[in-house]
């Protein structure tokens, strides 16, 4: 039975500065997340996770969802993020611990758990939580430290109130690539061949008749040789791709026929895999009879099925494997709009947004940045009717006035480089955080690592402000007459 214990600790004691009998810095990074996080609202959707009241008392939800944010944080693995807690008194301080344990006992896989218990959309909705406490700070059930000063959630919803246009909403997609290696035809049907003969391994433990004769070294012989051609040709290519699709339907036919009378089963996982397989070659067989490079839920990763390539067109990369996703922000807080393995057209989201833009803050926004693919002729009507400003130039023929058509490119380049407010957000994430390599490997828990990401850069941004905040009110004179501008 889970048992409430968000509020372990308090900031509002006597002696904040005290953890057991190691004094802390109330000015430590640590110290200040603790209080940026609504604790207590985390725990009612956390408790949600555990029906039954038998069995060992649950982990807390500070500790479940602190852990994994210093994981995203400092990009560990999870073996070194347990590592850390250990050595940290300040990241024991920040999960929920009363007093500085030498011996914590938690086990790395247990982190795999804890994200499968924080759905993506429950860390989407605790990143707005946090935000929304940002940009309105009259709001009472914003962030506490963890002893429900922060509301109890029960407080009657304000009347919306009508205002004008107000905010700049800027819009962009990207893609967050899954930590797989560079998919290749003849790679999958190797790797598929080679699970496939481990199933047979098994099955043929539970049966007395002679194994079935597989070619397997032949089959390895042929694929080593491919590989250590450096440029194949497409004719070689070609020929072992024929090969493999061979070697991997007979493997399927003779593990349909050892499932029949094999006193052995497989297990759960291999049952899965076998169906992967079989979808696998059912796609190889189709793009190589049709001689094609694509088809549809293509598979680029017999570990990962839910993977698809995203076709981005970038010099870098033309395609990435991972997950796309349709991001805002707003007054440089980003946030997750839409995630999908799938690709999409990311200009079909700018009027959901928009609307949920409206629902949220009672008033459009004034301005809307987005890339050229989301200044297509219906958002532009949708936006000119409710009196939206969309960058980028209008359609039709340029004016005739030069004054005019100079004041147009100018506003043109400058919001531009408003613009670069969401990409430098994509850069940090992938840069600094692991945006650019989801190392997940099932579909719930990579969801969830991207939400985090994007609640980690929040929580960076808040401490940035206060440093920002805490130096201009020592010199305030300084920053008046030398006019420094803080990017947060």
């Amino acid at each position: 039975m889970y048992k409430h214990n968000a509020r372990q600790i308090s900031l509002v004691d006597e002696k904040p500065e005290m953890f057991g009998n190691l004094p802390l810095n109330p000015e430590n990074r640590w110290v200040k997340l603790a209080r940026l996080i609504p604790w207590s609202r985390v725990e009612e959707e956390y408790q949600k996770n555990f029906k039954s009241t038998r069995g060992q008392d649950p982990l807390p939800s500070r500790l479940a969802l602190g852990i994994l944010i210093v994981k995203e944080k400092l990009s560990l693995s999870d073996r070194d993020t347990v590592e850390v807690l250990k050595e940290n008194p300040y990241i024991q301080y920040f999960v929920g611990y009363s007093e500085y344990k030498y011996d914590v006992h938690l086990d790395p896989s247990m982190l795999t758990h804890f994200r499968k218990r924080f759905p993506a959309d429950v860390i989407a909705q605790t990143n707005e939580w946090i935000v929304n406490s940002m940009l309105d700070p009259s709001d009472d059930d914003g962030p506490d430290d963890g002893t429900g000063a922060g509301g109890s959630g029960e407080k009657e919803a304000p009347e919306p109130i009508e205002a004008e246009h107000e905010g700049c909403l800027i819009l962009d997609a990207t893609c967050a690539p899954q930590d797989i290696q560079y998919p290749t035809d003849v790679r999958l049907l190797s790797e598929a061949r080679q699970k496939l003969e481990a199933m047979q391994d098994v099955l043929q433990t539970g049966r007395t008749e002679e194994k079935p004769r597989n070619y397997r070294e032949k089959a390895q012989r042929e694929y080593n040789r491919f590989c250590r051609n450096r440029k194949p040709g497409k004719k070689l290519i070609r020929r072992v791709l024929r090969q493999q699709l061979q070697y991997v339907a007979r493997d399927l036919r003779l593990v349909a026929a050892m499932q029949e009378d094999s006193r052995s089963k497989l297990s759960d996982k291999e049952v899965a895999m076998l169906a992967t397989i079989t979808k696998l070659y059912e796609q190889q067989k189709q793009m190589y009879t049709e001689h094609r490079h694509q088809c549809k839920d293509r598979i680029v990763s017999l570990t990962q099925p839910h993977v698809r390539p995203i076709v981005r067109g970038k010099v870098k990369a033309g395609t990435e494997f991972g997950a796309k996703l349709t991001a805002s922000v707003v007054e440089g807080y980003g946030q997750v709009e839409r995630l999908s393995w799938d690709a999409y057209n990311e200009s079909e989201d700018l009027i959901p947004i928009v609307e949920a833009y409206k629902a949220k803050h009672g008033h459009y926004p004034e301005r809307i940045l987005a890339d050229q693919i989301f200044r297509t002729r219906q958002n532009r009507s949708y936006c000119q009717e409710r009196g939206i400003h969309l960058n980028g130039r209008p359609l039709g023929r340029p004016a005739k006035d030069p004054a005019l058509v100079a004041e147009q490119k100018r506003l043109e380049r400058a919001e531009s480089g408003e613009r670069n407010a969401i990409e430098g957000k994509f850069g940090e994430g992938k840069r600094r955080y692991r945006l650019g390599r989801i190392t997940a490997r099932l579909k719930e828990t990579s969801e969830t690592s991207i939400h985090l990401i994007f609640l980690v850069m929040n929580l960076e941004k808040i401490l940035r402000d206060l440093f920002a905040l805490f130096w201009r009110g020592l010199f305030p004179d300084s920053f008046m007459e030398v006019g420094v501008v803080w990017a947060c």
